[in-house]
Order: C-alpha cells, then structure tokens, then sequence
C-alpha cells in the first residue's frame, strides 16, 4: 500500500489577489484542489495581507485595477 498523499487545497505558498477577487476565501473556487479543506473567508482588506488558518496560504493584496 503507498503513502497517501496530503494535499493541501494551495498548490503555492504565496498569492497575489486583486480587488475584483474579493471576498477573498481559501480555497478559491479556480484553485486545483478546491475541496482540500473546508472554505473559509478571509479579512484580507484590514491589513493587505493573511494567512489562511488551514493550510497557511499568504495571501496578498495588489493595488487596485
């Protein structure tokens, strides 16, 4: 029997994400593994940028469009 894999739903560490993507959740609905962990949305607009709590994605805010 092999190792199960342990995917988690942030193929990255780090992700720009632009104003017209908010509000902002991990995992968001484009990313390969959407279903990794349940959806959780993020207050990205406080401070520019955060974490996700389950699989620890940065997620950073770029300047407006």
């Amino acid at each position: 029997m092999g190792e199960q894999s342990n995917d988690k739903s942030c193929t990255e560490k780090h992700y720009w994400v632009h104003p017209k993507d908010l509000p902002l959740s991990c995992p968001m609905p484009d990313m390969a593994v959407w279903n990794a962990h349940p959806r959780v949305y993020l207050d990205i607009e406080t401070k520019g940028e955060v974490a996700c709590p389950y699989c620890g994605a940065l997620f950073t805010l770029s300047g407006q469009d």
